[in-house]
Order: structure tokens, then C-alpha cells, then sequence
């Protein structure tokens, strides 16, 4: 692998005008060397910006940055230059799939195995993607579909707060115990119980290393992980209120959605609801 990078970057150096930073942008991403490879697709593309292998690769690298949004775009220029181009499609369902949008992966990844190549992996992943929506389209999300006298029931009291069907609350109290909200897991199950047993005693702990490092009162925590992005804000009588998003949901309308929660949630606890 090193010598063909060598190669490559030696080709290219001989004519900057050459189509080689393809291979040699997909040469370094595998590599893991994602900035170099980003900043050869890019001068790449400055030269060549109607070339259908270059914007795929540079979506790929995006996807390796984390950067859903920058792949999906560019995999949408390359349906655009390329209309029916099979790693677009199959990419974009991906992306749309990490992102929560099920319909859209499933269009995607229907127009993918279309094509009849008898590609496994495309297949796998529609099977999975059309598993995925009809366990989720089992789970009540809009309080104004719920049966008749089910609209007071505590496991929607957000429901309508959250746009989205990847996005998910919980109210916890001080023990950890669940008092409104549900937590959902990707396949549709409620995990609410076992997430609050999980997280009983952080508001004690959060609150313990705030005072430690003399930071003052805490009021919210955001993480990242792999697949989602948790905010976690305290509530009323030492409670918890837990938000659950996908990784694709800008920061800021993390903390926005959080701070309509809770307040939601002061209002019912205070009987105004």
C-alpha cells in the first residue's frame, strides 16, 4: 500500500491535471490518512469537478470523518452526473439509515438492488432497513393518533415536543425509576427501565464533581457516541431527564429539544398538564 501511495503521488506530481487522485485519495483513506487523502480528492475535484469518481470519494472519506451530511450530498452530485450510480444510492441509504430516515434508506437502497446485480450486501441491508420500519411503525409517536384515553398517558408526554422518530425522552426520578418518557431503542423497544437503572445516581454524581471543581450548580451534559447523541439535564426533586438523538442532529437543536423537555416536564410535574 505504501509503495502504490508513492507511486500515485509521484504520477500525480508529474501531471496535476491527472484523474490518479482518485486511487491515490482512496490509497490514503484506507490508510486512515483522512486529511491528506480529503485534501488530495479536493484539488483533485478543483481540476475535475464534473467527475463522478471523485465525488464518491469524497463523500466515502466524509463518511470515514463522520461528516453524514457532507457524504450525502455528495453522493447526491454523483446521482446527478451519474444517474443510477450504485455506490450513491447504496451509500445514501446508509447515511439515511445512521440518520433515523428509514423511508428514504429504503427508497435508496430499493433502487440499489433494482439494478439486479445481485448484490448481498444491498440485499441485507434493505431486509434490514424494512425490519427496522415495521417494528418502529408499532410504536405509537403522535399523541393525536393514539387510541381514545391514552393522550394523558406519561410515555407520550413528549411525544409531541420531538419531531422525529429517532428522537426519544425519559423522565427519571431521584432512584432512577421511570415517570414519563420513553427511551427507544433503534429496533422500537422501550428501554426505559433499564436505561433508568443504569443512570440512577448521576445527578448526585454530576453535582458531586461540579462542586469539587468549584464549577457551581451543574445543568446539563451532552455526549457523542457512535451512534447518537444523549443530553441529560437534572429535573425536580433530584430527578433526571434523559434525551436520546441521532449523531446527525446539529448541537444546537439538541440543547433546544432538551430545553422544551424539560420544561414539559416541570409543567407536568407541577400539575399544570
Amino acid at each position: 500500500m505504501a509503495d502504490d501511495v508513492r507511486r500515485l503521488s509521484d504520477e500525480l506530481a508529474r501531471d496535476p491535471g491527472s484523474r490518479v487522485f482518485v486511487p491515490l485519495g482512496e490509497a490514503l483513506r484506507r490508510q486512515g490518512q483522512l486529511d491528506l487523502a480529503l485534501k488530495v480528492t479536493l484539488r483533485g475535484l478543483e481540476r475535475h469537478p464534473h467527475f463522478a469518481d471523485g465525488h464518491d470519494l469524497l463523500a466515502r472519506i466524509s463518511v470515514d470523518r463522520s461528516d453524514l451530511e457532507k457524504a450525502f450530498d455528495e453522493w447526491d452530485m454523483v446521482l446527478r452526473l451519474v444517474p443510477g450510480h450504485l455506490g450513491a444510492l447504496k451509500g445514501m441509504g446508509f447515511v439515511c439509515f445512521q440518520q433515523g430516515r428509514l423511508a428514504q434508506a429504503e427508497e435508496y437502497l430499493s433502487a440499489a438492488a433494482a439494478q439486479g446485480d445481485g448484490d448481498e450486501q444491498v440485499a441485507s441491508a434493505l431486509e434490514h432497513v424494512r425490519d427496522a420500519r415495521r417494528e418502529v411503525a408499532e410504536l405509537p409517536r403522535d399523541p393525536s393518533r393514539l387510541p381514545a384515553g391514552t393522550t394523558h398517558d406519561p410515555r407520550f408526554l413528549f411525544a409531541d415536543v420531538l419531531s422525529e422518530a429517532e428522537q426519544t425522552a425519559l423522565l427519571l426520578d431521584r432512584d432512577g425509576l421511570v415517570m414519563a418518557g420513553a427511551y427507544v431503542a433503534w429496533d422500537g423497544r422501550d428501554v426505559g427501565q433499564e436505561v433508568g437503572a443504569e443512570l440512577s445516581g448521576v445527578t448526585d454524581a454530576a453535582r458531586r464533581a461540579t462542586r469539587h471543581l468549584s464549577l457551581g450548580e451543574w445543568t446539563s451534559i451532552v455526549f457523542e457516541t457512535e451512534v447518537a447523541v444523549v443530553a441529560m439535564t437534572p429535573s425536580t426533586n433530584d430527578g433526571l431527564l434523559v434525551l436520546a438523538t441521532s449523531r446527525a442532529t446539529p448541537l444546537g437543536l439538541v440543547r433546544r429539544l432538551l430545553d422544551r423537555c424539560a420544561e414539559r416536564a416541570r409543567r407536568w410535574q407541577g400539575g399544570r398538564i
